[in-house]
């Protein structure tokens, strides 16, 4: 790539980094030019592109990659459209075209017609743009979705460009689509405008102005085209291959630089970060190991309790994030790791996101840990100022050892003699700054253990927590029957009503989960209160007691209906999503989800994991409309076949997609440009295993052929938190 170019020898024998200096400094004088002054554009088209699209400069339009191609080869007749295709390119003319209707029911109506018949194209939004642009009995090529009404098929806002200028651009076989607004198009940058202005950007780029950011040896080991060929090929692509080669080295190049940077991050912490060293396996956990230990531990809890063991042994900080599906015995993993902390004479604390959650956590570990003298309290926003002092004064002096809160637990008050180890559960409902300050909480950094009942896919877990250790517990506590779950439409109601009396009957207690407080004008939804009057005509008084909790009420009424629940004094609770985590009942053997199509698959298996608790087999059931979509179908479809909660986040990650993934928005690394987490497991392997590579080699990255990685980590991680540090 090192190529003559004016007065600058690039070939001569030179030090590596004068010549990396100088293709940088040339690299800035192209792809760093404003895009205004691309042929073209201007001040106003690029103000636009600026505003909608984030594009500054040359790069910012390289890297605007398509989102979909059109395979120019094909093309349909329109007598041959069906209804299951999804979309269809044809050739031909506008025969007539007029805009129709009234006011916000205008539309522009367009007949076009080829030698097989005629179809009418529609546009409703910006159809006067179109009318002055389409010529009647000129030749175009169009491309869209058809839509079938009344016998007639019609294409919605197609995507429309003359013959002569599709076929110019068949010397790209795969033509490439690329995302705009309506604001871009009334500018003449829609999709056929951004593949013009992209076509006089490459057709100025040269070798010499793209750097490569990958090395030799990576481009050779993993068989990836040189960044200068996968930019002209993304875009212009001639063939399948070249596209394919285009998409592979761009997807890894992004997928590598993120992972590079976690397992250096990794590495940092392992070498920098001094750790308490708990080095006894004393009195405390083999008196519980052997006395109180309420059941046997599973293989899985044995082999993440020997992980964590291992690394509080180790003289490092433990970053750790242990995963486990609803009811696997994380809890018990996470008593059992204080109490390692307590046998080396360390105090630990645990975070949950809720109250609720806070004090069933509570009250399990006080259940656990009855018959021994271990002191444990609870602190959270509902403590009394006389309580709050009291457990202020025994953290100080060390006489409490464990401490379960809430965010309570973050305020400066709030002060530990020695703390050794912070258990965080349910991580992805704390920020960064609410971490940083329980690691802050001692001289040195206490063990962080990371508890999640959130499954998540092991491709968004390599890019969310790369530089965290995991551990997983993939096995259920014995005794435990699979959830039997079933989808039923408003028709089974009655049959639904039914088979609760009869768990009732067998003394079994009911959850009915709501996604709506109030009743809402706009969602045609059933809603908690409605539901509440319906479900007393059905269950009524006194023969049957029903709880309701929800975010409205104030902790002490949600209390008060959770204890009446928990005594047995009531059969059934309704309520919102509250109950999502922490509430641990084994008598409740039935969840009845309502407008369960409402609800985003991770949150429904939440939801069902609130049952199933106990030796008795439980239920879930679905309640939805009859008119589903294809995405609330297959949410239905898949907690109908299967219990396994990282089975159902791989649908949900497909469905949704990372960035909107619970609590991944935090992390920083969701802003792929063409990677698809959900899609390119392997390439991210093949990323990870070149960056552990490189870094096996050259931890800091000194080396002449490496120092072009750590340029480009110091530009694109400049502005983002030190997750390593935050756990």
């Amino acid at each position: 790539m090192f190529q003559q170019h004016g007065c600058i020898n690039f070939n001569r024998e030179v030090d590596y980094n004068f010549r990396y200096k100088l293709i940088v400094t040339f690299r800035l004088t192209m792809l760093d030019t404003p895009i205004e002054y691309l042929k073209g554009i201007g001040p106003q088209r690029a103000e636009v592109l600026k505003k909608e699209l984030r594009i500054f400069t040359y790069r910012d339009l390289l890297t605007h990659y398509p989102f979909r191609y059109v395979d120019r080869t094909k093309f349909h007749n329109i007598n041959e459209i069906e209804e299951d295709i999804p979309f269809i390119q044809l050739k031909g003319v506008i025969e007539r075209m007029e805009i129709v209707g009234q006011k916000k029911g205008k539309r522009l109506v367009a007949v076009f017609r080829d030698n097989t018949g005629k179809i009418e194209l529609v546009w409703f939004k910006g159809y006067q743009w179109m009318a002055d642009k389409l010529k009647t009995e000129t030749k175009y090529v169009v491309f869209g979705k058809p839509t079938f009404f009344n016998g007639k098929v019609n294409i919605a806002h197609p995507e429309i460009e003359s013959a002569t200028a599709a076929f110019i651009d068949q010397q790209s076989a795969f033509q490439a689509v690329y995302s705009s607004t309506e604001k871009l198009k009334f500018r003449g940058l829609d999709s056929e405008g951004i593949r013009r202005m992209m076509r006089v950007l490459t057709q100025q780029l040269q070798p010499q102005h793209i750097e490569e950011n990958l090395s030799n040896e990576v481009l050779s080991d993993h068989q990836l085209v040189s960044k200068y060929d996968a930019l002209k090929q993304i875009h212009f692509p001639t063939n399948a291959k070249q596209l394919k080669d285009a998409s592979l080295r761009l997807k890894f190049e992004e997928l590598f630089y993120i992972q590079l940077r976690l397992l250096k991050l990794n590495k940092v912490r392992a070498n920098t970060i001094q750790g308490f060293v708990f080095s006894r396996v004393g009195k405390t956990f083999n008196d519980f190991f052997s006395n109180h230990l309420p059941f046997e531990l599973t293989g899985a809890q044995k082999r993440v309790l020997k992980e964590i063991r291992l690394d509080m042994g180790s003289g490092r900080q433990m970053n750790r994030l242990v995963q486990g599906d609803v009811g696997s015995g994380k809890t018990l993993v996470a008593l059992m790791s204080m109490l390692l902390a307590i046998d080396n004479g360390f105090q630990a604390c645990l975070m949950a996101p809720t109250e609720i959650l806070a004090q069933q956590h509570f009250q399990t570990f006080k259940d656990l840990l009855q018959d021994m003298d271990l002191k444990t309290e609870l602190l959270t926003g509902s403590s009394s100022t006389k309580e709050r002092k009291r457990i202020h004064a025994s953290l100080m002096d060390g006489e409490t050892k464990i401490l379960i809160g809430t965010h309570a637990l973050i305020e400066d008050k709030v002060k530990f003699q020695n703390i050794g180890l912070v258990v965080i559960d349910e991580q992805h409902r704390f920020g960064v700054e609410q971490r940083a300050k329980l690691r802050a909480k001692n001289i040195n950094p206490p063990h962080m253990l990371i508890m999640t009942a959130t499954p998540i896919p092991r491709t968004l877990a390599m890019t969310l927590y790369g530089d965290l250790d995991t551990s997983l517990i993939d096995e259920m506590p014995p005794g435990r029957k699979p959830i039997k779950t079933v989808h039923y439409m408003e028709n089974k109601r009655l049959a639904m009503f039914g088979f609760l009396r009869e768990q009732i009957a067998l003394g079994r207690q009911i959850y009915i989960v709501y996604p709506l407080i109030q009743e809402s004008e706009k969602l045609d939804y059933q809603n908690l209160q409605q539901g509440y009057d319906n479900l007393l005509l059905e269950f009524p008084p006194p023969q049957y007691q029903v709880s309701i909790v929800h975010g409205k009420l104030t902790n002490e009424q949600k209390e008060f209906e959770m204890q009446r629940f928990i005594k047995r004094e009531t059969q059934i609770m309704v309520a919102t999503t509250v109950i999502e985590v922490g509430v641990n009942i084994p008598n409740a053997s039935v969840m009845v989800i309502e407008s369960a199509e409402r609800f985003g698959l991770s949150q429904l298996h939440q939801l069902r994991g609130r049952v199933g608790r106990g030796a008795e087999q439980s239920y879930c059931i679905l309640m939805t409309g009859y008119k589903l979509g294809r995405d609330s179908k297959l949410r239905m479809e898949t907690m109908v076949r299967t219990n396994d909660g990282f089975e159902i986040s791989e649908v949900d990650l497909k469905l949704r997609g990372p960035g909107d993934i619970e609590g991944t928005q935090q992390s920083g690394v969701m802003d792929l440009k063409l990677a698809n987490l959900a899609q390119d497991g392997q390439i991210l392997q093949r990323a990870r295993q070149a960056a552990q590579t490189v870094l096996d080699e050259d931890p800091d990255l000194v080396m002449d052929k490496n120092k072009v990685y750590q340029h480009h980590l110091s530009v694109q991680h400049k502005n983002r938190p030190d997750w390593s540090k935050v756990g």
